[in-house]
């Protein structure tokens, strides 16, 4: 008897925790929208760049292609340069990253782990610059970088773009530094390691979910930059690809499609950071909040 009563239970308990009430219904009924109104505009983009301009115009707004024009893209590449923008881009942001990565990291260790006078000060003066807004330097960056001569040129972008991203990438890797245990240094001291053999062999490896944080958080940054790359590179083999997509709008704006195809090729890069990295950023902040 107390058998059947015991079985009767767990499936009454099984019934109840199985029951799909109606708040969740509602809840993955708001996400399940929201999810479709994020991806809409990339759907918009992908679908315009493969149209030609009648259907752009047309009452086929929104629908796929009736006419799959993969043309758009041949003639954006070859038109429009955008394989020299989108080089010009991945030079820039590569090599800005580079910087950013190692400046920040040996900062942050000097900051950190060393004891030298001033060191708490110096740290407040690199935080100062999250609060300068990037294009409030551009008027004096541009009378620096005109008299160094480095106007139409890579490094006009690379070293503003390194100077305005080493700030978040300290504060990113203060909260993972700060938190490794000064024993791992000593250990290593007492085996022989000195000051870049600690932070070679012990600090780097333990730093890679911030430094994925900060050079993913530098790329984005870097690559869709606007203002920077049209102020101080004119010339059309330093452009990039925002300031390329915009050109192109400018000089063939009967040409809808092949636009459509350039910011798609400017767009799909962020996107495959996004979908392939973006776990990698959210399980370094985990990571950095449930330290020590």
């Amino acid at each position: 008897m107390s058998t059947v009563s015991e079985t009767k239970r767990v499936g009454k308990a099984s019934t109840a925790g199985s029951k799909v009430t109606a708040g969740t219904v509602l809840v993955y009924v708001v996400l399940i929208f929201w999810a479709l109104l994020c991806l809409f505009p990339v759907y918009w983009m992908l679908t315009f760049s493969l149209k030609n301009t009648a259907e752009i115009f047309g009452e086929n707004v929104i629908g796929l292609p009736k006419y799959w024009v993969f043309e758009n893209y041949t003639r954006a590449m070859n038109t429009g340069h955008m394989e020299v923008y989108f080089f010009n881009s991945f030079v820039i942001a590569v090599a800005t990253i580079l910087i950013t990565l190692v400046a920040s990291a040996m900062a942050t260790y000097a900051m950190t782990r060393l004891v030298w006078k001033g060191r708490d000060t110096m740290n407040k003066f690199f935080m100062l610059g999250l609060t300068i807004p990037i294009h409030a330097a551009i008027v004096p960056l541009y009378v620096v970088l005109g008299k160094v001569h480095l106007l139409n040129s890579h490094a006009a972008l690379i070293i503003p773009y390194s100077a305005f991203s080493l700030a978040m990438g300290i504060l990113i890797c203060t909260g993972f530094m700060g938190d490794i245990p000064y024993d791992l240094d000593e250990a290593a001291f007492l085996d022989g390691c000195g000051v870049w053999g600690i932070f070679g062999r012990v600090i780097v490896p333990l730093m890679v979910p911030a430094v994925s944080t900060v050079g993913i958080y530098t790329f984005l940054q870097c690559w869709n930059e606007l203002m920077f790359a049209t102020i101080f590179n004119s010339k059309e083999a330093y452009k990039t690809l925002p300031v390329g997509v915009q050109g192109l709008a400018g000089q063939y704006s009967t040409e809808w499609g092949p636009i459509g195809a350039a910011l798609a090729i400017a767009t799909i890069p962020t996107l495959l950071v996004y979908v392939f990295l973006s776990k990698k950023i959210q399980d370094s902040f985990i990571a950095g909040a449930v330290k020590g």
